[in-house]
């Protein structure tokens, strides 16, 4: 502890601590204030370093506040004047030296003690004549030339937040966010701002200045209150800013999925539904649905081996995609189209249109008899494929990911004319994730390679051959006899499929369907989606 005597304070001193003419009892004091208020930011320092169980226990006003901005405005504020009665100094004086044992007292207690804290600002607080009480909120500014705020608020999830210059930082539930003020002001939830109804944006975009920043900022236990220039009041769920934000997204996946080759499949032993229960009950398509997102793949059994049958099945999912294929399909090994789905012979793995800019989202088969032997249907998992690549090479999946490729299907059969070209990589995925969303892959109808310079394509054939390899190792196909009554949807945009070479009559009906109502089901019976 410093001590101070009148032997060791100048006039000189005095005047530079207090930018004023004072008496030497008051430059005394003003001294023993200033080491007080040392004392205590060290205290706050230190205890800071138990940062959750401060940031729990702690009122704001206590561990936010503590700054020259706030608590540390100049002493002479405080301070009579010279002309002020020598009684009155005595008086002070004792004040002065009884708030110091008091706070001598408070600094032996426990770290970790709430009332310990309290104690110490109330001390400190009636030493400065503040009167604030401890139990509101509190935030700092840290110097008057940044224009830098932060606040903690007491409760089990811990809240921080920082208004930078350029964003505004909040940390809830152990992660960082940052937003962008425009931002802030463009989601508001008010009801001038966003119809709860239609559950759309009222305010024009536009219309906000784009140097926006918060006039005031208030946080309580589950919300964060900002105040605009203009007087506008914007509340915001701490939990709706976690799952809006980019951090929060970047750790989240957009679907949740378990990826298989063949064993895993199996052993899963993931149930088909049944026609009867499937279409009369809403719980039976929501675990079927809940499958299809998860694998990629589920069957329906006892379907009657229709074509109307089938049609009314998959309209149970979603709505029928019409292409130039028709809009349900039913053929044989006869050729009537110029692809080589129409003959007996095998079909390597792939995904369908992919020479449409947006391959259709789910296929669906079913066999409605077959007089002959072979015909298995493979399934891959072209997700589980892009996995392994990308543990084994960032820099491969970073090409397959980012170079685009066209896709071509070109027919000129009987009474047939198409020309169709879809344009994209062979992975596709959220940038803001890296998670892979789709899959476009189809040595048959991929067109020439025209889209990269010849010194990238090398590397591009270097990364689709590590794509490949995982394709097709055997561990990784799922081989499926696909029989009258059994219907198979497929997701087009992750599984792969194939066949192996048959004999005899085997005829086939299906369709395409639309992935965003099938999406759009899922999320209406409370699937993640």
């Amino acid at each position: 502890m410093h001590c101070y005597s009148s032997a060791s304070v100048s006039k000189t001193s005095l005047y530079f601590l207090t930018n004023r003419p004072c008496s030497l009892a008051e430059g005394l004091l003003l001294c023993r204030h200033r080491a007080l208020s040392g004392r205590l930011k060290r205290k706050v320092h230190e205890l800071r370093h138990e940062r959750e169980e401060a940031e729990r226990l702690i009122c704001p006003a206590v561990c936010d506040c503590v700054d020259e901005s706030v608590f540390f405005r100049p002493f002479s504020e405080k301070i009579p004047s010279a002309a002020t009665s020598s009684g009155k100094n005595r008086e002070l004086k004792v004040v002065v030296e009884q708030q110091e044992r008091g706070l001598q007292q408070n600094l032996l207690l426990t770290r970790r003690s709430e009332e310990e804290m309290i104690s110490l600002a109330r001390t400190f607080t009636r030493l400065r004549g503040t009167l604030q009480s401890v139990s509101q909120a509190g935030c700092k500014q840290t110097s008057s030339g940044c224009k830098r705020l932060q606040h903690t608020i007491p409760q089990a999830a811990t809240c921080n937040w920082q208004l930078l210059d350029d964003c505004f930082e909040l940390s809830y539930g152990g992660l960082v966010m940052h937003f962008d003020y425009v931002w802030l002001r463009d989601h508001c939830r008010s009801a001038s701002c966003y119809n709860s109804k239609t559950n759309q944006r009222n305010l024009d975009t536009a219309s906000i200045e784009l140097s926006i920043r918060p006039a005031k900022i208030r946080v309580d236990e589950e919300n964060l209150f900002l105040t605009w220039p203009d007087g506008h009041v914007t509340r915001y769920s701490l939990p709706w800013l976690v799952d809006s934000s980019y951090e929060g997204q970047k750790q989240s996946a957009v679907q949740p999925r378990i990826l298989w080759n063949s064993d895993l499949y199996t052993n899963a032993k993931v149930p088909s539904a049944s026609w009867d229960k499937f279409m009369s009950c809403d719980e039976e398509l929501k675990r079927f649905l809940r499958n299809f997102l998860l694998y990629g793949i589920a069957f329906v059994e006892d379907v009657p081996a229709t074509m109307d049958a089938t049609e009314t099945v998959t309209q149970r999912v979603s709505l029928i995609r019409e292409t130039m294929y028709g809009r349900m399909w039913n053929f044989t090994s006869d050729f009537s189209r110029g692809d080589t789905a129409y003959t007996k012979l095998a079909l390597d793995r792939h995904t369908d249109t992919s020479y449409f800019q947006e391959p259709c989202g789910i296929q669906v088969f079913h066999c409605l008899r077959h007089e002959g032997t072979g015909g298995r249907t493979l399934l891959v998992d072209g997700f589980y494929a892009a996995d392994k690549v990308l543990q084994q090479s960032a820099e491969n999946f970073e090409l397959l990911s980012r170079i685009p490729i066209k896709h071509e299907y070109i027919e000129h059969q009987n009474n047939h004319r198409n020309h169709m070209i879809g344009i994209g990589p062979l992975l596709n995925v959220y940038p803001w994730n890296n998670e892979v969303y789709m899959i476009r892959y189809n040595n048959y109808d991929r067109a020439a390679i025209n889209t990269i310079p010849h010194d990238v394509t090398h590397r591009w054939y270097v990364a689709h051959r590590q794509l490949t390899a995982e394709l097709r190792k055997p561990e990784n196909e799922l081989w499926v006899k696909l029989k009258p009554g059994k219907v198979l949807f497929i997701d087009n945009w992750r599984v792969l499929h194939g066949r192996e070479s048959f004999t005899g009559l085997r005829q086939l009906c299906g369709c395409y369907l639309t992935r965003d109502d099938m999406v759009n089901t899922a999320r209406s019976l409370g699937l993640q989606a």
